[in-house]
């Protein structure tokens, strides 16, 4: 999406705010014995009780043989995306990683985010593979503005991932978000400083660090869905919905 008009900004805005307040909420759920599906009952009725529509539930991405059949995708552990909660139970430990991902629809406008939240107390390394992979966020983030390319938003994410010792998952990324769940651009969480599309005023982009405690190789579970490390290693995944204004983006979902 390309903001043209205060119209559409504000919506974007607005529809943001919304998503932030139910991802604070379901952060705070968070909690040994909770279930993944007591968190995605919670985002959907927070998203309907606002008037909004949840962008997951009944969407098709292209390449997959079913809707998916929930408002928020929960992934434990070595699940890296897509994570369904209310087709098998899903409860969370003591020690876990768990990632939580969800868009909403607000006045017709999409925005999508994502954070990694740990379950209680959990081992230096999951601290530290979160903590590498927020701040790749943040790092691509910054370098999210205009005049500058797609591969630098690319390199910016590599670079803090890589130099905190973990693997980026290279076969997902980012992309464009605002008019459809996914748009074009694809934004790869790996690259070089000055390649890729020039970024423009107005680009709506969701941008999402995805790394692995071990080797990026990857796998898709029997439900069609749910993206885990072939070695069983733990993931982390960040987003945020950008939009691009000048010398600095807007966070537009910032909790």
């Amino acid at each position: 999406m390309i903001v043209t008009n205060e119209k559409e900004r504000e919506s974007l805005i607005e529809a943001g705010k919304r998503l932030a307040r139910i991802m604070t909420a379901l952060r705070e759920k968070v909690a040994p014995g909770v279930t993944a599906e007591v968190l995605d009952d919670l985002a959907e009725q927070m998203m309907c009780e606002g008037g909004d529509t949840p962008a997951f539930l009944g969407y098709t991405p292209d390449g997959m043989s079913r809707p998916y059949p929930a408002a928020l995708c929960v992934s434990i552990n070595d699940e890296i995306v897509h994570g369904i909660p209310n087709e098998s139970p899903k409860i969370l430990k003591e020690g876990d990683i768990v990632g939580l991902d969800f868009g909403l629809i607000h006045e017709g406008i999409v925005v999508d985010a994502a954070i990694t939240v740990a379950v209680g107390e959990i081992d230096a390394e999951s601290q530290k593979l979160m903590r590498a992979t927020e701040n790749a966020l943040v790092a691509g983030i910054a370098a999210a503005k205009v005049g500058n390319h797609m591969g630098d938003i690319s390199h910016a994410i590599q670079k803090e991932i890589e130099g905190a010792g973990f693997s980026v998952v290279k076969s997902l990324g980012g992309h464009g978000v605002g008019n459809q769940v996914h748009e074009e651009p694809f934004i790869s969480n790996f690259g070089h400083v000055g390649t890729g599309m020039e970024l423009s005023e107005g680009m709506v982009l969701a941008l999402e660090p995805i790394s692995a405690a071990g080797k990026a190789a990857v796998m898709v579970a029997t439900d069609g869905y749910t993206y885990r490390t072939k070695d069983g290693s733990r993931s982390a995944h960040f987003e945020h919905t950008i939009l691009i204004e000048g010398e600095k983006a807007r966070i537009i979902t910032a909790l």
